[in-house]
């Protein structure tokens, strides 16, 4: 499939300003704010909605982003729900070290897991306000995206039609595995990649959790985390080589090793419980510049994938979204494009300020286990500076947090 490609002359056609690939937080936020300003718009999303409600994926939702939802009158349930986090605890060297990073920034976390939150928008969005969502489509296609008749194709789930849907601007909010990433052509992007080297086992459990912030093991075996989902439901993350096997970490392992990283001198003793979900999660980045191409402009995992080692890419995620859907209302109520011009770079800005953000913390993280002495010898030496001195807490507590936003 190309930019130019032509839809089939047999499709049934529809026509509608917006069409997101995409049923996500960055899509399902589009679709809400565009919704919210009588801009017609129809989503399309591979899977199913009990999938997408059900998904594990990520917890760790900064202020800004809350308050921007809120704004809009889609936090409703966050803000009822969510558990504020304000500070986190480092352990290493034999000990347990608190950074009330709320004290210095302001701001606070949010854990609310994206499930839930997916779960919400799309209630607001289909539900509530009789929004366009069409769930199992198959054999999505862009066409003419370099044109200004754009459109999209895909084959209805249930009668097996192929249908097209005419269109003046896409948005593609489909993820790292999409269709949208692949139809920008390859000499009017480029791709940054990172690789870190190692893999996390991401886990669930079935435990309540066993501290009342996210702690973060630094370890010569490697890290541990500890994140706190539900009452009844923790998430972990143990270092690992990457591509590891999960069958390679039955239950008396996982729970020896996060004892082992995690337990420290006046530390509560892990909650055990059985284990809901194991993954391999294998360390990289990408960002692909521009996040646009003719008409069509991606947000989210389809544009950039930050590793969870800073919990930046649901926030990333949204970001992108209300910017572009802000810029959508502009250029479909009043005919201004200006947002849209701007969108890719404004968007980049925050994109690039969370990578390099990510590989510092990942030397924090990772340089005790790496096996030279150099790095784990700076990975102690940044500990020591940002619990020890004023000026760095704040600075990394900002980072950490993402203050300095306009949202």
């Amino acid at each position: 499939m190309t930019a130019a490609s032509s839809p089939s002359s047999a499709a049934s056609v529809q026509r509608a300003p917006v069409v997101i690939v995409g049923a996500g937080p960055a899509g399902l936020t589009v679709a809400n704010i565009l919704r919210a300003a009588s801009v017609d718009c129809v989503v399309l999303e591979t899977e199913s909605r009990q999938f997408i409600e059900q998904r594990p994926r990520a917890g760790f939702m900064e202020e800004w982003a809350v308050r921007a939802l809120e704004r809009r009158g889609l936090a409703d349930r966050l803000l009822e729900q969510a558990q504020a986090h304000s500070e986190c605890e480092f352990r290493f060297a034999g000990g347990r070290h608190r950074f009330r990073y709320s004290e210095l920034s302001g701001h606070r976390h949010f854990v609310y897991p994206q499930p839930l939150l997916v779960t919400d928008l799309v209630r607001k969005y289909a539900d509530e306000a009789g929004g366009d969502i069409r769930f199992g489509v198959r054999d999505v296609e862009l066409h003419a995206i370099d044109t200004d008749q754009p459109s999209v194709s895909y084959t209805d789930p249930e009668t097996g039609e192929r249908r097209r849907i005419d269109c003046e601007v896409i948005a593609g909010c489909d993820g790292a595995r999409g269709v949208t990433r692949a139809c920008l052509p390859a000499e009017h992007i480029s791709v940054a990649r990172h690789n870190y080297g190692v893999g996390w086992l991401a886990l669930l459990a079935e435990a309540p959790p066993s501290s009342d912030c996210v702690v973060f093991g630094v370890h010569p075996r490697g890290f541990a985390a500890h994140m706190a989902r539900s009452p009844q439901v923790t998430r972990y993350y143990l270092e690992c080589p990457p591509g590891d096997d999960p069958e390679n970490w039955p239950h008396e392992r996982v729970w020896s090793e996060l004892r082992h990283r995690l337990s420290v001198d006046g530390a509560q003793p892990l909650a055990e419980g059985r284990l809901i979900d194991k993954r391999v999660l294998d360390m990289h980045n990408y960002v692909v510049e521009p996040m646009a191409y003719g008409r069509l402009y991606l947000a989210g995992d389809s544009a950039h994938l930050a590793a969870p080692i800073a919990a930046k890419g649901m926030n990333l995620a949204l970001h992108d979204a209300l910017l572009l859907g802000d810029a959508l209302v502009a250029y479909c109520g009043k005919g201004d494009d200006s947002g849209l011009s701007g969108y890719s770079a404004a968007c980049l800005r925050r994109v690039w300020q969370y990578q390099e953000f990510s590989q510092w913390l990942s030397e924090v993280l990772h340089g005790a286990s790496s096996g030279d002495a150099f790095r784990a010898g700076s990975t102690a030496a940044r500990l020591r500076r940002i619990l020890g001195s004023p000026a760095a807490a704040t600075a990394f507590a900002e980072l950490y947090i993402g203050k300095d936003t306009d949202y």
